[in-house]
């Protein structure tokens, strides 16, 4: 056991410290976190939308008309529908962040990012009381636009480091206010973005791909899009939470700053097919992992504290489930992984390991033959606790509640035979340092 703590603090530890701390995959994960709250504030409407109550919908009709369902998804569509540019913005926002100190304004490059994204977006023609006019489609400003927003947005962010780093910025007197003065800095790297992205657009739209969208759709979307929805890739971006996690790494923001992407676009193609009573695209979505696997937090943790409550002998156990029993009910876990504990730890990292993969295992097995109810495209808050979040997250459906018992309960059977064990070795631990100490003052 030594030498596996050894070749994880000597090999593992550094590459994933390296890993976590790689700006982009920063900027990646923190923009996108700044759709969250837009997305969950939408989903509150799309519940309100789709309540599983008998007689809702004519109650809702009768008081609001038969279109009040179409109003309510108003907010669903500045929400949902727009994500792409608010994830542009805030990945570029980030990242500018991490160039400060070369020179580099976060506000302007992310209002630079923004409209080269716009840019890369093909309006559509049509006509308003014969008068011609343009729009840009919603498909491409939502999950349809997400990777070429991620895209444009670290591309945009790079030029600009680069030309404020050789100096060729036009510079105001001190006296001029900051703000002006960032805004002529940022005047040209932002030409130099906007030329940049022109010329890759009439680049692309000389090739049958026809736009920066399908292109990036069809070259890398799709792939990744296929990887991160299957039930193999699923389980390899899980085993790569948990072995994080094992080594004292935040698992969960490392991978899901590479995978969220993925699985928001996921979330929000199941969000419009319930909405129109259709058959739910996708099982593996960002609600997937945090309402049905992520149990209590990475590792389905909440098990092993109320198997902790329940069978703890040792009274050092006991006192740290009561410690840690209210966070893991709202999915915080670090009480339980670093007070017990889980990091480095040979033994509990075997359980903590095995049970999120068996549970994605089983989940999508109960998904995929219809006995258990896909997510629905909801965001619930991560705190949610459990139970209330497997109900919700699949539009009322009680099926998502029992998911969650049966997880939580092969969690608890799983881990009790090796905390058994712990707690065994413990009391060893124990008694030798009580035998030690009773050895000295018998010397003394």
């Amino acid at each position: 056991m030594s030498k596996f703590n050894d070749f994880l603090e000597m090999k593992v530890m550094p590459f994933a410290g390296r890993l976590a701390a790689q700006r982009h995959l920063v900027a990646l994960r923190d923009g996108i976190i700044l759709t969250m709250p837009l997305i969950i504030v939408g989903s509150l409407f799309l519940i309100l939308g789709n309540l599983p109550i008998p007689g809702y919908a004519d109650f809702m009709a009768n008081i609001f008309g038969e279109s009040w369902n179409t109003k309510l998804q108003y907010p669903v569509n500045v929400t949902f529908d727009v994500m792409a540019i608010f994830a542009c913005f805030g990945i570029a926002y980030r990242l500018a962040q991490a160039y400060e100190s070369d020179g580099v304004d976060p506000l302007s490059s992310g209002a630079i990012a923004l409209a080269a994204f716009l840019l890369a977006t093909p309006f559509s023609p049509f006509e308003v009381e014969g008068a011609a006019a343009n729009f840009v489609p919603v498909s491409l400003l939502g999950s349809g636009g997400l990777f070429v927003g991620m895209l444009v947005a670290m591309l945009a962010t790079e030029v600009y480091r680069f030309i404020v780093k050789r100096n060729i910025v036009i510079r105001m007197p001190d006296g001029v206010p900051p703000a002006v003065s960032r805004s002529f800095i940022a005047l040209i790297p932002g030409f130099a973005v906007i030329i940049l992205v022109w010329l890759i657009r009439l680049a692309v739209e000389a090739t049958p791909f026809g736009d920066i969208h399908n292109l990036i759709s069809t070259v890398i979307g799709s792939p990744l899009t296929l990887v991160g929805t299957s039930l193999i890739g699923s389980i390899i971006a899980e085993l790569m939470v948990v072995l994080l996690w094992v080594c004292g790494l935040h698992g969960a923001n490392i991978v899901g700053g590479i995978m969220s992407p993925i699985w928001l676009k996921a979330t929000a193609e199941n969000a419009t097919a319930f909405a129109a009573g259709q058959e739910l695209p996708h099982i593996f979505t960002a609600q997937f992992f945090e309402v049905f696997i992520n149990v209590g937090g990475s590792g389905a943790t909440l098990g092993l504290v109320l198997m902790m409550v329940w069978r703890a002998k040792l009274q050092q156990n006991k006192q740290l489930s009561k410690l840690a029993t209210g966070p893991a009910l709202f999915n915080i876990n670090e009480p339980i992984i670093f007070g017990l504990p889980i990091v480095l730890n040979p033994l509990m990292i075997i359980p903590f390991v095995t049970i999120p993969i068996l549970m994605v295992i089983t989940t999508y097995v109960g998904m995929s033959l219809g006995l258990v109810a896909k997510p629905a495209g909801i965001v619930v808050p991560w705190t949610m606790p459990p139970i209330i979040s497997g109900y919700l997250a699949t539009g009322g459906k009680l099926s998502g509640a029992v998911m969650q018992l049966i997880n939580l309960a092969m969690a608890m059977a799983i881990y009790y035979p090796f905390f058994r064990i712990l707690e065994k070795n413990q009391q060893k631990e124990e008694e030798a340092r009580q035998r030690e100490l009773a050895a000295t003052k018998t010397d003394e």
